[in-house]
């Protein structure tokens, strides 16, 4: 899809210089720092920090094993609980989950706990000769779970940690689903993502199968024949379409698509870059997308939304960030045509100004063009229809409109078929976070591993 912007120039300056704008978004706290940020908890009982966490992790308890200066029972806590504990204590947005809740949040205090920061301390600076959690003995099952992101490797960890064998089953080339190509660099720098992974593998009992994509060269009928369960996790894998005419010109493409380039660009300086972009969207990855190509020298670059700042989906710390890097923010104002140069390139886009009447959203008439060398669609992603296009993948019941579906579940994460189930993005539409996509995957791995327990011992009595 990078082919798009192919007629555009590249980035200006060496590989060196630019990678240096994508290191970490926060500085690490020093040992002096995360010390004293550690004595600044209150270690509440019933502590509303880890109610405020969508995987649970005891905040109290590693935030005061920090201060103990037990780092790697700092670590095990957090990964006990979420075994993505050190990508989300860079990506989860603190401010809205944990950091809010916490009860030095308040004008007296200043300032809630850097709770984030201190995971982060703790994931980076344990160090084990093994990996912390040992496997259960072998139960003899083997689960299949098709898709390697934060939601299906989630999975495949507690049913390994539960003795179970798993194949996990992707279409890329690397585990890691959005950690690896969906998120900011400067959010995971380096191969953070890939390291990870490995650790997380490291437990061993997980199999994992690249290039296998379900629809094509995979198919949920074969799945659910040879092993005793399957996870989905396939997340949204295609974009959602403008439906303007220009739409598929030189010049306009999704923005995940030009983000998983960046990630995984050897040379920064051979992507191109535009002097001029329009972001299309209000989601952490309109700003992501925005904020980076800032950093590889887009000189200007607007951010469009059809409603107000107030309605937007990114987190006001997100939105800060595109502030700090002068990103331009035009809301109330709605995509109406692509404009094409004399070559058929993109050279803007012309938006009708939006306001809320009755309640509703509606056109003003009133038209602005803003010029641009290259568009960015930021507006959601959906299920790609062939992933789930055999016979007995038409059994998975479905919640949402067309073209805006995902899997219906319930609350053990079990779908309409026995045997299968589902979590990540593809189900139906929860915070769309990381952290909560690890949840699922661990809340989906205990499902099946109570449902296969509980048909082993009613076959054994």
């Amino acid at each position: 899809m990078i082919e798009s912007l192919q007629h555009l120039p590249l980035a200006a300056g060496t590989h060196g210089v630019l990678a240096e704008r994508f290191s970490d978004l926060a500085p690490a706290l020093t040992a002096r720092q995360a010390a004293i940020e550690s004595a600044r908890c209150l270690y509440c009982y019933d502590a509303p920090c880890t109610r405020a966490c969508p995987t649970g992790i005891d905040v109290a308890s590693f935030i005061r094993n920090i201060h103990d200066q037990n780092i790697e029972g700092a670590a095990i806590g957090i990964l006990k609980q979420n075994i993505f504990g050190g990508a989300c204590s860079r990506v989860c947005p603190t401010e809205i989950l944990c950091e809010d809740a916490c009860v030095r949040n308040n004008d007296a205090e200043g300032q809630p706990v850097k709770i984030g920061l201190l995971q982060r301390h703790a994931i980076d600076n344990a160090h084990f000769d093994c990996h912390p959690f040992q496997r259960a003995p072998s139960t003899g099952k083997t689960i299949a779970v098709v898709g390697a992101g934060p939601a299906g490797l989630s999975c495949a960890h507690r049913l390994a940690m539960l003795g179970h064998d798993v194949v996990v089953f992707e279409a890329h080339e690397k585990a890691g689903g959005l950690n690896e190509y969906g998120i900011a660099k400067y959010k995971l720098p380096g191969d953070f993502a890939q390291r990870e992974v490995e650790f997380l593998l490291s437990i061993g009992g997980i199999q994992v199968e690249y290039g296998r994509i379900l629809g094509a060269n995979l198919h949920l009928q074969d799945l659910h024949t040879r092993y005793d369960a399957v996870f989905l996790a396939i997340g949204l894998q295609a974009s959602r379409r403008l439906g303007l005419t220009g739409e598929d010109a030189p010049g306009l493409m999704a923005a995940v698509d030009y983000i998983a380039t960046l990630r995984q660009a050897a040379d920064l300086a051979a992507l191109p870059v535009p002097r001029r972009a329009i972001v299309i969207g209000a989601g952490n990855t309109a700003i992501d997308m925005a904020v980076q190509l800032k950093r590889l020298g887009a000189e200007e670059v607007t951010l469009v939304y059809r409603r107000g700042v107030e309605a937007m989906s990114a987190t006001g710390h997100e939105i800060e960030i595109a502030k700090t890097h002068f990103v331009r923010m035009r809301t109330w104002a709605a995509p109406l045509e692509v404009l094409l140069d004399d070559a058929g390139s993109v050279c803007g886009m012309r938006f009708e100004e939006t306001r809320i009447e009755d309640g509703r959203l509606v056109a003003t008439g009133a038209v602005i063009e803003i010029a641009a060398d290259a568009v960015f669609k930021a507006i959601g992603q959906h299920m790609d229809g062939g992933s789930l296009a055999d016979p007995l993948a038409g059994e998975l019941e479905r919640d949402g409109q067309a073209g805006n579906e995902r899997i219906r579940v319930d609350s053990d994460f079990r779908t309409a078929l026995p045997g299968v189930y589902a979590g990540g993005d593809c189900i139906a539409p929860g915070q769309d976070l990381t952290v909560q996509a690890v949840q699922h995957g661990k809340l989906g791995a205990l499902a099946i591993h109570n449902d296969i327990q509980s048909v082993h011992t009613k076959a054994g009595a």
